[in-house]
């Protein structure tokens, strides 16, 4: 007959942790969040970790080059969405590994014949109000001139004005050499007095931009992530149908680490996949695969040879897989299993396999339930699709600003690739929605909010490190009513806006 299990399924929400005792050692600054990637044996090092447990989801509304720099700085890792041609993926992940801190490609550019109203549509989209004019409106074009706010009067001007009218032109910039270095760059700025310096090449073809607002981040990124040969760590989503041609494309671009991109992992499709890349490259090759929700999936990729296996079905906010399909787990049931088949695994093999959680994180407190319920690091997909470095457009919507954001499973995706349905299967039927989130402004500042909150709950529980809350966290499950005693009640808010889910 059916397996039972006897426990209900839970989410995060279930759950609270209750303090232990803390030091005075117990402060936000002695937090470390550093946690591995891939898999290691007991007594060695792994060959990749992340300065922060948080990853990026592979998805085309979350994770293009301009998230993976943006993310890396802060020490986690993104994983560039696959459900896109081989060529486009391949030229994100060169994007990345060719990123130069502080050197920023232009992706706000214009032609001399386009007009006031371009510039107005361009600087609503990007948010960004330095324009560069090239000869083909491209960032890699022949530099004719410079558009900021301070080249026209919208109010003095008609719509209709050719940027040629009213740009700086080229004979008037103030601009660095290709090949000087960011010190020298940032002379430039402030000995001028400028919040952007062009970086041009002997054609007076634009390679870069240096901007003065960039200086300050770039001495408070310390925990910014980076490969052997300092470039910004980055991964890749990839499936089980053309992965024979995916695969040595990634690991050629420099991918550091890889990922399967599935609705559901334990599969004979991702063993034969993670069977193919050992035989190809050995162990220099490391990729993930999932998702699952119990020790028998997680025991079966482990098994396959998986360097992580990532946990979730159907607990991301875009995802509707439970509601069209009746399958999933609730995420913390889920993490909670995998953890201690995990553990046993280890101790059985000496194999340390680090689990990813997938979906689930509503608010932020539940990163940290994720952690200490076992998980090493935490996948998102919603909470990175607000920021300014997602790939998707902002809009006002009945004076909100949102951001748009999409499932894979959904029509607008259309990623059939990530459901192992052999064949010539397409999807017969949708798994995900089209959407918006609330736009939340920078990467760099939601983050380190939302880790700062983890960092003062893992004081209170008395640990300074993930394995010590793993080890030592002490949870409890909360009923219905004590869910509301935990938030505000019984009184009136001043503002409505407290009542915002972030």
């Amino acid at each position: 007959m059916a397996h039972y299990f006897n426990e209900p399924s839970r989410t995060f929400n279930e759950y609270l942790l209750v303090p232990g005792y803390s030091s005075k050692d117990c402060r936000i600054e002695n937090v470390s969040l550093k946690t591995p990637i891939v898999k290691y044996k007991k007594g060695e090092e792994p060959k990749i970790t992340a300065n922060i447990p948080l990853v990026s989801a592979v998805m085309q509304a979350v994770s293009d080059d301009k998230m993976a720099v943006a993310l890396a700085k802060e020490g986690g890792i993104s994983f560039i969405f696959g459900s896109q041609s081989v060529e486009n993926q391949v030229e994100m992940v060169k994007r990345v590994k060719s990123y130069k801190a502080g050197f920023v490609k232009s992706d706000t550019n214009l032609r001399p014949d386009q007009t006031l109203t371009d510039v107005l549509e361009l600087k609503a989209r990007t948010g960004h109000s330095t324009i560069a004019v090239t000869e083909d409106g491209t960032a890699e074009g022949r530099i004719l001139g410079l558009v900021t706010s301070r080249d026209y009067r919208v109010s003095r001007m008609d719509p209709d004005t050719k940027i040629s009218e009213f740009m700086t032109p080229f004979e008037k910039l103030i601009y660095a050499k290709e090949g000087c270095s960011l010190s020298e760059a940032n002379d430039i700025l402030w000995d001028n007095k400028l919040n952007a310096v062009p970086v041009i090449d002997d054609n007076q073809r634009l390679t870069h931009f240096v901007f003065r607002k960039d200086y300050d981040n770039h001495k408070s990124n310390p925990n910014e992530l980076l490969d052997s040969h300092k470039r910004y760590v980055v991964g890749a989503g990839v499936n089980t149908r053309d992965y024979e041609e995916r695969i040595p494309a990634l690991v050629e671009a420099g991918a550091d680490v890889l990922c399967i991109d599935s609705s559901e992992g334990y599969s004979e499709w991702q063993l034969d996949t993670i069977k193919w890349v050992r035989e190809r490259y050995g162990d220099t090759v490391k990729i993930g695969a999932g998702n699952v929700v119990d020790k028998d999936g997680f025991n079966f990729l482990a098994e396959a040879g998986a360097d992580f296996v990532k946990i979730g079905i159907g607990g991301g906010s875009i995802c509707i897989t439970r509601e069209q399909k009746g399958i999933g787990r609730g995420q913390a049931s889920a993490v909670i299993e995998v953890a201690e088949a995990r553990d046993e695994y280890f101790k059985k093999t000496g194999v340390y396999v680090p689990i990813c959680s997938d979906g689930g994180i509503v608010y932020d407190y539940h990163m940290t339930l994720a952690l200490a319920m076992g998980a090493d690091f935490i996948m998102l997909g919603r909470y990175f699709a607000r920021f300014d470095e997602s790939p998707t457009n902002k809009l006002n919507i009945n004076g909100n600003y949102v951001k748009e954001y999409w499932g894979e499973g959904s029509n607008r995706a259309r990623n059939w690739q990530r459901y192992d349905l052999g064949g010539d299967a397409k999807m017969k039927f949708e798994e995900g929605v089209d959407s918006y989130v609330p736009y939340a402004g920078s990467l760099h500042d939601n983050v380190n909010l939302s880790l700062n909150k983890v960092k003062a709950t893992m004081c209170n529980c008395g640990v300074v490190s993930i394995q010590e809350l793993q080890r030592d966290a002490k949870l409890t499950l909360v009923s219905a009513t004590s869910i509301v005693e935990g938030g505000a009640h019984d009184v009136i808010l001043r503002d409505s806006s407290q009542n915002a889910i972030r």
